[in-house]
């Protein structure tokens, strides 16, 4: 039985507040979690079923009547979530690396619905049910506000963010709600566009040392408008118009393995 999760809303900060509970932006894949007529069902947020993909989660010791939502990741360095390597395990049936999901609510136990309690309340019933000796499923971590110091913690380890949850929220299904906040911990950097890909937008990136940056393809309408108007090409391909460098600053995630700026956005022009 699938169920369409509850989503966040962007907070370009953090602030402190009690009400809330804090949590670790986990860097994986969102991942609905369901046991029925001892039949276990694996999801996507986007309602993909990847039940086969993921054997050691087939068998855990959770009852029937069971709806959990959480974040799949892969432990990398030091523990923290690798994405890459997530994304490679999602992606390819012949990767071995090892996975850890991560619940941080539930939505169905024992077959009752329980998305109108508290979140508070449906954190107490994933202490009761997850077990503890699994390394495959754990529960996510969470405090009362301290969101400030949290987000500190966050930069200071290079991760992704914190999410921020009023704590009588209930579950809305399938619903982006001001309840639930994320707040990314964004890299910035200078860079050059140095070209533009014809058909879908996108925008062909390098450091300032001129080492390739990545792809762009997330730039607000009127930027987009400046660009057209300035831009000068230099030479083509069938895919690509190549131009005279124009210097701009992007936020970013991270970097990837390649060294690439991983989901540039375009901040300003410089």
């Amino acid at each position: 039985m699938f169920i369409s999760p509850m989503l966040l809303q962007k907070s370009e900060q953090p602030f402190d507040d009690d009400s809330y509970i804090t949590e670790l932006k986990l860097d994986g894949i969102r991942i609905i979690w369901t046991k029925f007529n001892d039949k276990v069902r694996i999801y996507t947020r986007h309602k993909n079923e990847v039940t086969a993909n993921f054997p050691e989660l087939t068998n855990l010791n959770l009852p029937n009547g069971t709806v959990l939502d959480g974040e799949l990741i892969v432990p990398g360095k030091g523990g923290k979530p690798d994405f890459e390597a997530v994304m490679e395990r999602f992606m390819s049936k012949k990767s071995n690396y090892p996975i850890q999901y991560c619940v941080f609510d539930i939505i169905y136990k024992n077959g009752d619905n329980v998305s109108s309690l508290f979140l508070s309340q449906r954190k107490a019933l994933l202490d009761e049910i997850i077990p503890s000796d699994n390394p495959n499923i754990i529960t996510v971590k969470w405090v009362y506000g301290n969101e400030m110091n949290y987000f500190d913690i966050i930069k200071q380890n290079s991760l992704e963010g914190i999410v921020m949850k009023k704590a009588d929220s209930r579950y809305d299904i399938g619903k982006r709600s001001n309840s639930w906040l994320k707040v990314i911990n964004y890299q910035y950097e200078d860079i050059y566009i140095t070209g533009l890909r014809k058909g879908e937008f996108g925008l062909l990136l390098s450091f300032l040392d001129g080492k390739p940056a990545g792809l762009m393809e997330f730039m607000p309408p009127n930027n987009r408008k400046t660009l057209y108007s300035m831009y000068k090409v230099i030479s083509e391909t069938d895919k690509f118009k190549f131009i005279e460098p124009i210097k701009c600053r992007v936020k970013y995630r991270n970097l990837t393995k390649k060294g690439k700026l991983r989901i540039p956005s375009f901040v300003e022009w410089l």
